[in-house]
């Protein structure tokens, strides 16, 4: 029997799911630790029915656009089974939309039929109402919280639904039949991290173009754990995958993470690099706290599993190749790789069980692997997994390509990379100031690899365009199908992908040099000291970063302040900045002259979802610059202080 569920639309997958599947647990709702409640495939899909009759008897109409306003739960996966057997078009967002979100989605979408999560959500609707015309339904999800008038509860719609079956009614049936491969199955609006949102137009078959390319093997018998918001397309294709293979999804939070990993003990789950570097400081935090001997056993294991695992990438070719080397050199260095893997092995083999087991253990000592998305991971968090034995497989995708791009597999686990494009994907490498195609060359196809450039997607998982917006479509929907993604990037020599930053997020400096900010704030973020930071210079002479700081660092460090407010101004906390910085620029030698932080502010307020970043911790960085406008100003206006 194949692993893996391949239908013509999520409808389809649906029933092809509750046939195969039947009694297998689905999807479980944590009650407490060590207890969950779980809902079979069969009995998800026979709701689903129900409240997809409810929905066709309430007026909702093929294709038609339904609001979907929730976090990850259950309940959110019944909405979309009701809203997908009845031909409609889900339009998700968190339970975190702000007022503005709100009204702007509704009304841009047109949307009469809209599910809320919870007594906040409904309130906020209500509040709402007259500034959203379209809107004549409202359907409050959670069954702990009481409809005010004019909602309905989830389950009053599912009544409906269950009557209309037993008359006989099938509409349900009707439509799953109706239902087309390039018909919507979503529109989600961009967290409009550089301005408005905009509805992305994604089909049915670019979702179920990506459930036959995901390089995760998963079984009924795995188990799954669900962090990242569902709204978001990288979560919600794993959400769609895990169904197709008939794996248990667990829904799991920030607040109880830590202990479902242990109790759980997923095989698989889709992760944000937040998380990982997290778990990396906690890590570290363990270790610096631990008995001198323990500590220096993790060092030892550590070293041994560094050296063990990058003569392992070597051999297999799996180490990052920017340059072209010659076959007798490559041939020379693996020979010497292959010694040294000879001496290390049986020290590596004890350290290996006797040490990184343990701390294995402590991210669930079950995951097969993980796939990181929805930003870049650390170089040094990634290789520090890797070589401590849990292998992070960092992918690459937009919304705009629902989202799967590439994707690196335990064959091809290049650390830096996002590993080789998904089958029937093509990449270009292209020119930003010419549109030249640099890789690959259609000349000389061996050469453009090591170019670096704009980043041109094509393939099945492209969108359809962005909603009521043909100008802006037009701008990044070229000739030929190709997606122009404002990502820089390069193909390495060993055909993986490699990202460099974001076209739009590139700093030109007053002397003219360009610098990406991503890779210097994730080496900032890497200080014990720093929570979030965002480096700043356009048309200035140097570089400056602002800087959110972790207020338990400094307290620790004999810093006496009760609020982040209170660093601002404190010279030692200033003087600890200062020389973190200047370390943390040199550690890894990568980082050019013009392209080091010279200057910096604290803040008073660590960036919130919603505000400052998205869901996924990604950088609104208009947002930041319009609120710190007057701080930015002052950091540049003052001579430059040399960090």
């Amino acid at each position: 029997m194949e692993s893996r569920i391949i239908a013509s639309n999520l409808a389809d997958l649906y029933q092809k799911a509750a046939d195969r599947y039947e009694l297998l647990p689905a999807f479980a709702t944590r009650v407490k630790a060590l207890e969950w409640d779980h809902v079979t495939f069969r009995d998800l899909y026979e709701r689903g029915r129900r409240l997809s009759a409810g929905l066709i008897e309430l007026g909702v109409d093929a294709r038609e656009h339904v609001g979907l306003f929730s976090d990850n739960r259950y309940e959110w996966m019944l909405a979309e089974y009701g809203i997908q057997l009845s031909g409609a078009v889900n339009v998700p967002r968190g339970a975190d939309v702000t007022d503005d979100e709100l009204i702007y989605i509704i009304n841009h979408a047109g949307i009469r039929v809209a599910f809320v999560e919870n007594d906040a959500l409904q309130k906020k609707i209500k509040k709402l109402w007259l500034e959203l015309p379209d809107l004549a339904e409202v359907i409050l999800m959670s069954p702990k919280s009481e409809p005010v008038e004019g909602v309905r509860a989830l389950e009053e719609v599912m009544a409906i639904g269950t009557l209309q079956l037993e008359k006989g009614d099938n509409r349900v049936d009707e439509r799953i039949e109706e239902i087309r491969p390039d018909d919507l199955f979503t529109l989600i609006y961009t967290s409009g991290t550089t301005g408005k949102p905009k509805g992305v137009m994604l089909t049915h078959s670019n979702m179920m173009s990506q459930m036959s390319v995901i390089p995760i093997e998963l079984q009924c018998t795995d188990r799954v754990l669900s962090i990242l918001p569902i709204w978001h397309i990288f979560e919600r294709v794993f959400e769609v995958y895990t169904v197709s293979c008939g794996a248990c999804n667990y829904y799991t939070s920030i607040r109880t993470l830590g202990e479902d990993l242990q109790n759980v003990e997923p095989t698989f789950m889709g992760s944000a690099p937040r998380l990982w570097e997290s778990l990396h400081q906690r890590i570290l935090e363990n270790v610096r706290a631990a008995h001198p001997v323990r500590r220096a056993l993790f060092h030892i294991a550590y070293f041994l599993g560094h050296y063990y695992q990058e003569s392992i990438f070597y051999i297999s070719d799996n180490d990052l190749q920017l340059k072209n080397e010659s076959k007798i050199k490559r041939t020379i260095f693996k020979i010497g790789h292959l010694i040294r893997l000879l001496i290390l092995v049986p020290w590596y083999g004890f350290f290996n069980v006797a040490v990184l087991e343990a701390i294995r253990k402590s991210a669930g000592g079950s995951i097969k692997a993980t796939v990181s998305g929805g930003g870049a991971l650390p170089i040094e968090i990634d290789k520090f997994f890797n070589y401590i034995g849990i292998p992070v497989l960092e992918g690459y995708g937009m919304t705009e390509t629902c989202p799967v791009i590439a994707v690196r597999t335990e064959e091809k686990l290049v650390n830096g990379t996002v590993g080789p494009l998904v089958p029937d994907t093509e990449v270009r490498i292209v020119d930003l100031e010419t549109e030249e195609v640099l890789y690959p060359n259609s000349n000389h196809p061996n050469e453009g690899r090591g170019m670096r450039g704009e980043i041109w997607v094509r393939g099945p998982q492209v969108m359809k365009g962005y909603y009521r917006e043909p100008e802006i479509t037009k701008t990044v929907l070229r000739e030929g199908g190709w997606l122009r993604t404002g990502d820089l990037g390069m193909m390495t020599f060993n055909d993986s992908l490699k990202i460099l930053g974001r076209s739009k997020s590139t700093i030109v400096l007053s002397n003219g040099e360009n610098l990406e900010p991503e890779p210097i704030e994730m080496q900032l973020r890497q200080s014990r000291y720093i929570e979030q930071c965002m480096v700043v210079g356009q048309d200035q002479k140097y570089v400056g970063a602002l800087i959110v700081p972790k207020l338990d660092a400094f307290v620790e460090d004999g810093v006496k302040a009760e609020k982040l407010q209170d660093l601002a101004g404190n010279e030692k906390a200033n003087r600890l900045i200062r020389d973190e910085i200047r370390q943390m620029m040199v550690r890894t030698g990568g980082f050019k002259r013009f392209e080091q932080v010279r200057e910096f502010r604290l803040l008073p307020k660590t960036f919130k979802v919603g505000d400052e970043v998205t869901n996924l911790f990604k950088l609104k960085r208009h947002v930041i610059e319009k609120k710190y406008e007057q701080t930015i100003k002052e950091m540049f206006a003052t001579k430059e202080v040399k960090v």
